[in-house]
């Protein structure tokens, strides 16, 4: 183990922060398909990766400002997740589970290819938004803005998502839908509504990850949402999927351990990646619920 600087620890520290709150961005997206659908959106990783390629093109192809792009990547995002659900997951939604998780599977793969496809295998980099990028010094401490704004823009979003869920008409639809899926049915509740606005705001807010990451790591090609969307579903895991809040929490720890494995042991470097496995192996052996899930029976 290496000790370091007070300064040093604090940069890091701040990096922990600023890479958990995207992992707790993004989950929240993977935790409430799950909570209604019971699926695991495999296809989510990769919406993120599309929505970063929009942000590159509504800025350098069509040089629009960048808070205007913003709205039009949000939009485009949004609209790219309703129609997955529409096209890839509706008509499976009376089949056996494992078909509808095969066609997530698909819907991966055929982003990813589709990518590929159109935009090359060569990373291309995400356009430089000034206002995120700017440096900031806090005594011997540096940080950017975005790496500030980004946990304070995660804690506003949550309780955003909070308050739909819990005070609006479409979140009690979707909590009812998340307890018994056909009883919901049977009590009036627009099941594909219900269903369309929960990829509405997890699609949505995979747009805003995509365009905070960016700013971050502005390397962006075919495959970049893979790692991400792998570890935010372990973020889901480790926090209680179906839980929102429990997947910003582990969306928090998982960027810490991240940070601080490098931090203190520089010899595993090469292993940032694997030490979120190894979170998701140690807490489905000790607790499969994950930290704030509850235990439920799954109906056969």
């Amino acid at each position: 183990m290496v000790l370091v600087s007070f300064e040093t620890f604090m940069q890091q520290l701040a990096n922990g922060i600023s890479i958990g709150s995207l992992y707790a961005l993004i989950a929240i997206g993977y935790t409430m398909v799950y909570g209604i659908l019971r699926l695991i959106n495999f296809a989510h990783g990769d919406i993120f990766m599309m929505a970063a390629y929009f942000m590159i093109f509504s800025m350098v192809s069509f040089r629009l400002p960048w808070y205007v792009s913003i709205i039009i990547v949000i939009a485009f995002t949004v609209l790219l997740g309703v129609i997955i659900e529409k096209v890839a997951y509706r008509p499976l939604r009376n089949a056996p589970r494992m078909s509808i998780m095969i066609s997530a599977i698909g819907v991966s793969f055929l982003l990813e290819n589709l990518a590929t496809y159109l935009f090359t295998g060569v990373p291309k980099g995400f356009p430089d938004i000034a206002f995120l990028t700017k440096a900031i010094r806090i005594g011997n401490i540096s940080l950017t803005v975005a790496t500030l704004l980004t946990p304070i823009i995660t804690i506003i979003l949550l309780y955003v998502v909070l308050f739909i869920t819990n005070k609006t008409k479409i979140g009690m639809a979707m909590r009812a839908s998340s307890v018994d899926f056909e009883t919901a049915r049977l009590m009036g509740i627009n099941i594909n509504r219900v269903i369309s606005t929960t990829f509405i705001i997890g699609s949505g807010l995979a747009a805003i990850g995509a365009v905070l990451w960016g700013s971050k790591y502005p390397s962006i090609y075919p495959l970049v949402g893979v790692m991400p969307g792998l570890k935010c579903f372990i973020a889901a895991v480790l926090g209680g999927i179906g839980n929102t809040t429990g997947a910003v929490l582990g969306g928090f720890i998982l960027g810490m351990a991240e940070i601080m494995l490098v931090t203190f042991l520089p010899a595993l470097t090469g292993y940032r990646d694997a030490i979120a496995f190894v979170i998701l192996i140690v807490v489905l052996l000790v607790k499969p619920t994950g930290l704030l899930g509850e235990k439920v029976t799954d109906k056969v």
